[in-house]
């Protein structure tokens, strides 16, 4: 809507995860790093991690869109599905022809392996690549690290990348689980994007939207506004600068100021830019609350305990009985 007025292509905002806008901050070249690293020395286990919105996805599709030539890959982008279902779909994303018209895991696995092989002898990798993966169950989790056997006397055939939220650590590490934790070597978890990066992150989907040099400031404390409602999370920023650029529309600017981030924010709504931060508050509360109880408790079992030496140090004073 408002592109023709600030001269752009398209939306720089947009909250799809489109690998073109990728801004590879310290964070991402990581994250990057490591996957590629990963996939290059056949490491077999790859996890990344990151918030809601800090950017996995992005990241996974820009991956993709860099392979080499020689890299078979199977993007599984439903993690609400069973451990058949997955090794249909892996199957199904490799090319794999069915043989027969037999669907049980021995067949998938069979044909599966025998791709890898062929895949390997040519001198060629194949990679799996997982998004949300923190919504595996533990089944299709355990049906994963079985796929990790396959391999030769000196490489893994096969690299698997899962991409998920924090919470599957926690989940990686129950005993049902801890096989599969065990066989992953290489980890980065994607943190949010500093002050700095924020300014930097805008300028530059900025620049790959724009026709030319382009006419939209954003102020200082513009850019200051942005960082402290979105905590450096690329999802918010996007979601706050689309709405501020709508804004600056409607009333005929080029001027994006603190002023108008903050209507922004109104606009989307609080409640969306702070969810996460009021239910980290009310844990700190409630381990608050939990830890002033647990002194109290601590005090009344001492005194409990030493009643008697207490009275004791008090031989004037009245107990209850003497009444």
């Amino acid at each position: 809507m408002y592109t023709l007025q600030f001269d752009l292509r398209e939306n720089p905002f947009n909250l799809t995860p489109d690998p073109r806008y990728l801004f590879l901050s310290s964070q991402h070249r990581g994250a990057l790093d490591h996957l590629i690293y990963g996939i290059v020395e056949r490491k077999g286990f790859i996890v990344i991690t990151g918030g809601i919105g800090t950017g996995k996805t992005t990241i996974c599709r820009f991956l993709l869109s860099v392979l080499d030539e020689s890299v078979d890959s199977a993007l599984i982008f439903n993690p609400f599905i069973s451990d058949n279902e997955l090794l249909q779909t892996i199957n199904q994303e490799f090319g794999i022809s069915p043989a027969t018209e037999e669907k049980t895991k021995k067949h998938y696995i069979d044909s599966l392996n025998e791709f890898l092989l062929k895949n390997f002898a040519s001198g060629r990798n194949a990679i799996i690549l997982i998004d949300e993966a923190q919504n595996l169950s533990p089944s299709v989790l355990e049906q994963i690290r079985m796929l990790s056997n396959l391999e030769t006397e000196k490489e893994k055939l096969l690299q698997i990348v899962l991409f998920a939220q924090p919470e599957l650590q926690d989940l990686l590490s129950t005993a049902s689980l801890r096989q599969l934790n065990e066989r992953i070597t290489v980890r980065y978890e994607i943190e949010p994007l500093d002050k700095e990066q924020v300014h930097d992150y805008i300028e530059h989907r900025l620049k790959i939207a724009r026709e030319n040099n382009g006419n939209l400031v954003f102020s200082q404390g513009a850019y200051k506004t942005i960082f402290d409602y979105s905590k450096g999370i690329p999802r918010r920023i996007n979601a706050i600068c689309d709405r501020a650029l709508l804004i600056a529309y409607t009333k005929d600017t080029y001027n994006i100021d603190k002023k108008m981030i903050k209507q922004a924010v109104n606009d989307i709504g609080r409640s969306y830019l702070t969810k996460e931060n009021a239910s980290r508050k009310m844990k700190n509360n409630f381990l608050i609350f939990l830890l002033i109880f647990l002194i109290f408790l601590l005090f009344g079992l001492v005194i409990t305990m030493n009643w008697d030496y207490i009275v004791n140090l008090f031989p004037n004073t009245i107990s209850i009985s003497d009444l």
